[in-house]
Order: structure tokens, then sequence, then C-alpha cells
């Protein structure tokens, strides 16, 4: 699982820092949370094939946030892209996707289907799950969270003193699955112990409130926004946004492990300020440049 920063900034771009996009990339799945302007370039920085993208999860349709749609749905129409593009937003998402349609003439039809979102569960697989909740931001909002399952492993140690092949049998354990070998049986449990998947929170562009936890709720790694310090939390609250402090806040109460800030005002030349003030809280956190990768 890799997790890659493509925009930091919030509503302004900087030199530094493009409009806001993370990728969360998971075997044949690429999940991008978000779709500022220039997105689909900062892929190719990245060193990011853009066709890796599965799924759009759109967090709310204020341009900072979905202007790189356009283009990045385009290139995608005009490349080898095999997939059908899932797109999950806020209800009007829909809506707003033909109204862009209208506006904007694409040569090549790429296929996509776009869901409407509600509060809890709305994919699962045999791997992970995605979650969502509503936020708010005065309009309507979401947070995502990203929920690898449990994963069953061998325990090669004990799998080699019970003489066990390599094949079937070791299938079947994996499966959680009893087997007998050398007319002894031998319980999955003696031979495998169960891996916790990954959870990852995804919170920005929303004043502090009960579902932020909710989607924090036992983070490996929470992306939060950190628009402004907490001395300007006046301004935060008037534009419906959390501070630094605000964010460590809730990654310390969820029980989160680790905190990584986004969505940063223009108006900071750096985030050591915003840095410190959520460190005064929370001290596993840090600020996210663009470009910047975590593995987890």
């Amino acid at each position: 699982m890799q997790i890659t920063f493509l925009g930091t900034s919030s509503m302004v771009p900087t030199k530094e820092r493009n409009q806001i996009a993370v990728f969360l990339s998971y075997g044949s799945e690429g999940i991008l949370f978000d779709c500022g302007e220039g997105t689909q370039r900062q892929f190719k920085i990245a060193g990011l094939s853009l066709t890796k993208v599965t799924k759009i999860l759109i967090s709310h349709w204020h341009g900072d946030h979905v202007l790189g749609l356009p283009g990045l749905m385009q290139t995608l129409s005009s490349s080898e892209y095999n997939s059908t593009l899932e797109i999950y937003g806020p209800s009007g998402t829909k809506k707003r996707i033909e109204k862009m349609f209208e506006a904007f003439v694409f040569d090549k039809r790429l296929d996509f289907v776009v869901k409407e979102l509600k509060s809890g569960i709305f994919f699962e697989n045999n791997e992970f799950q995605l979650e969502t909740y509503q936020l708010e931001h005065g309009i309507e909002t979401l947070g995502f969270k990203f929920i690898e399952k449990d994963k069953r492993r061998i325990d090669m140690k004990k799998v080699r003193k019970f003489g066990i092949p390599e094949g079937p049998l070791l299938g079947k354990l994996q499966q959680g699955k009893s087997i007998e070998h050398n007319g002894k049986k031998i319980d999955a449990d003696e031979v495998t112990y169960i891996e916790s998947g990954k959870k990852i929170a995804y919170v920005t562009d929303t004043v502090l409130c009960d579902n932020c936890y909710k989607v924090a709720q036992d983070a490996d790694l929470l992306i939060s926004e950190a628009t402004y310090a907490s001395k300007l939390v006046d301004k935060s609250e008037e534009y419906g946004h959390m501070t630094a402090k605000q964010a460590a806040q809730l990654a310390n109460k969820a029980n989160v492990k680790q905190l990584v800030l986004i969505h940063f005002s223009a108006r900071y030349k750096n985030t050591q300020e915003l840095e410190e003030d959520a460190r005064n809280v929370f001290d596993k956190v840090i600020c996210a440049n663009d470009l910047m990768k975590i593995d987890l």
C-alpha cells in the first residue's frame, strides 16, 4: 500500500503546492481522493501512471477539489484505459458530471459510473471496504475511510515443524480450515496468525464534528486538513475548516497512530507553525509536501 500526496494546498495553489489530491495505490486498485486542478500533471511528475486510477472519491464540489476532473478524464479517454472508472461523491454528483460533459467536448468516450453516497459502507470486496460519513462545510461534504481486511498469514517455522509441504494444504490453512497430515489433525490456529488490516482516514474541508471521529477512529493513518493555525480559529470556523490543533485533537481522541496534515492556506510560506500547533496536542504528526509518498 502506498499513498502519494499529489496536492496539498487549499483553494489557492502555490509554486510548491498543487490543489488537493491524494492517491492510494493498493494492489490492482488506485483510489484518488479529490482531484484538484493540475492533478494529472502531478501524476506524471510523481512517476505514476494515470491509468492506475480505478476509483475517484470526491469529498465535495468546491472547485479546488474537482477542477482537475475534466482533464484527467479526457486523458483517460484517449489512453489505453480498459477499465470502467468509478466515481463516488455526494448527492448531485451525477448531475454535475453530466454538466461537465456538456461544457467540454470529448473526442472519445470513457466508460465510467457515478454513484452518489450517503453515510456508511459504499464498497466492499475480499480485500478492503470503503466507508463515508457526512461532514460539515456549508455544502454537502464527505469524509472517507479505507479499511483493509484482516489477513491470515502462515507461520512458516511452525509449518516446517509439522512437515507440511507447500501446496493445497497450506491453502486450506490460510483459509482458516483444519487439515490432516501424516495421520494428525492440524488446526489452522496452530500454524497461522491474523494480521490486522490497515485503516486510512481522509478528512478535509470541515469543522470539527462528530462524524470526523467516526472517520478517524483507530486509523493507522489520518490524512486531515489543517488550513489554518489555531491563532486563526475564528477565520477557520467562518470558512468551515479545521485548524492544525483541531486536527491533532481529532487524532488524539480517535486513537490515531499517525497524523498527516494537508490542505494548507497559501498564506503560510512554510508549515512550521502548523506542525508545531498540532504537535502541542499530538506528537506523531507531519505536514505533507507535494509528491511525498508513504508506504504502509
